[in-house]
């Protein structure tokens, strides 16, 4: 007892609704013909040698008719629920058995061997079994449909051997009685349960789903954190090398701020594996200047820093300005990049060009596939898109003629809301209304020029 409460325990509710469905369609042909069959022996079977050996043989048929209903229930119900497939000869063997019942039973009503009324509860029970297994197998209309074949043949046999007026009539509703109760028994129950498993099963998808998604936005936050640092540490890293060679000092403060991003990189990967991450779009526009600038690309940053902006607004353009500046530092050879950010009452827009579109084809459109990120290169720009689509904003990449290649994020901001950078953001600003960023004025996390990024463009233009 204990072992069987132990994996009665074990079991999900759902499993053991399956279970205690299973046992119950086992029990019912057993339970209606011990209740059924049973008593007649001592109130309808006439007590002679004959009539009792018939009655027997009938039981015994009935006995033998529960095995195959107990052997078949399990594949019939997997079946039902499409986990398996049903071979129809196994039912040949409870249908030869159930007509060898009518024909028992027509025998013992010829010679009076037995009462009207256990006569008739006798015609109930005869087609259960048999169709507790069937009605599994075959549409309801179609079972409906064989229970009247069945009916049909059982007046036509007990016609034929005598039975008259009430009784004849009474084989109808006695035969129909059983059909009909295992339908709304069974039926039913099986229906429930498979709705019960299809439910586990969608559960059980949207779980996988789920550890899906979260492995595609930890691969993308992995990608966006260390994509730009790592091309930062290389980019210094190089710098220093050079510089080691010509014996200048300033070959130090490269690595130390190699050393800085690295840390600052363990931290944002920890972060990320946290799930807590979000990039600050102030911190992240003064670091795409400073890191393109140390790597001897102009840039510029026009606009408000977008500190008004809504705080998912701000990190999906936060991103776009991370993305935007590794793919500049990666591919081509630009001299300069402006980054853009204007908004009026209806959207938030930031722009980020740069004049590396002849070789930039080949690494910011090209390995992405067309622009989407999609294709063997890289998956950046696609998971920009990703970011951008939680906020309803939209990304478009490609050359924009004379050699310039831009990035455009747009983020709507929703009808008739006053613009969140103010009045003064209702157009796009130029470089006269250039914020504190573009005027070299300290921001929390910026990424300071080091002091041998002076150097940069020259050392480039001797390794050309």
């Amino acid at each position: 007892m204990r072992g069987w409460r132990r994996r009665w325990q074990k079991r999900s509710k759902l499993e053991r609704i399956d279970l205690y469905s299973r046992v119950t369609l086992s029990v019912m042909p057993w339970l209606f013909t011990l209740a059924w069959q049973l008593p007649a022996f001592e109130s309808d079977i006439r007590h002679a040698p004959l009539p009792i050996a018939l009655g027997v043989a009938l039981l015994l048929v009935s006995l033998a008719q529960c095995l195959l209903s107990n052997r078949n229930v399990q594949l019939s119900f997997a079946h039902y629920l499409g986990t398996a497939v049903f071979p129809r000869r196994r039912q040949l063997p409870p249908l030869v058995l159930l007509l060898v019942s009518l024909g028992l039973l027509a025998t013992m009503a010829r010679m009076d061997g037995i009462e009207d009324a256990g006569l008739l509860l006798m015609i109930s029970n005869a087609p259960v079994a048999f169709a507790i297994t069937q009605t599994l197998l075959v549409p309801v209309r179609t079972f409906l449909i064989q229970s009247l074949a069945v009916t049909a043949l059982g007046v036509g046999v007990f016609a034929a051997v005598g039975v008259r007026d009430g009784t004849l009539a009474g084989v109808v509703p006695t035969s129909l009685f059983g059909c009909v109760l295992v339908l709304i028994s069974v039926r039913p129950s099986a229906w429930s349960l498979s709705v019960m498993w299809q439910a586990e099963e969608a559960r059980d998808l949207q779980a996988r789903l789920a550890v899906a998604e979260e492995r595609l936005r930890f691969g993308r936050d992995l990608h966006d954190v260390l994509g730009r640092n790592l091309a930062v540490i290389a980019l210094k890293s190089e710098l220093a090398v050079e510089l080691a060679q010509r014996g200048r000092p300033e070959a130090v403060d490269q690595m130390v701020e190699v050393q800085r991003i690295a840390r600052t990189s363990q931290q944002e990967v920890r972060d990320v594996v946290r799930g807590y991450r979000e990039a600050d779009l102030s911190t992240e526009l003064a670091g795409a200047r400073g890191v393109l600038s140390a790597a001897g690309i102009g840039c510029e940053v026009t606009g408000d820093a977008g500190d008004r902006l809504p705080a998912p607004v701000q990190s999906a353009l936060g991103w776009v300005v991370r993305e935007a500046a590794t793919n500049v530092l990666r591919h081509g050879d630009p001299r300069r990049c402006t980054i853009r950010l204007s908004a009026s009452a209806d959207a938030v827009v930031l722009l980020v060009e740069n004049d590396g579109a002849a070789l930039a084809g080949a690494g910011q459109g090209g390995s992405s596939g067309a622009g989407d990120g999609s294709g063997p290169g890289g998956s950046g720009l696609a998971g920009l898109r990703e970011r951008l689509r939680v906020v309803d904003g939209s990304l478009d990449a490609g050359p924009a003629g004379n050699g310039l290649f831009r990035l455009t994020a747009t983020i709507p901001l929703g009808p008739g809301a006053a613009s969140p950078l103010g009045p003064e953001a209702a157009s796009p600003l130029g470089p006269e209304a250039a914020s504190p960023l573009s005027a070299g004025a300290a921001s929390p996390g910026r990424l300071d020029k080091p002091p041998a990024a002076r150097e940069a463009p020259a050392l480039q233009e001797e390794r050309r």
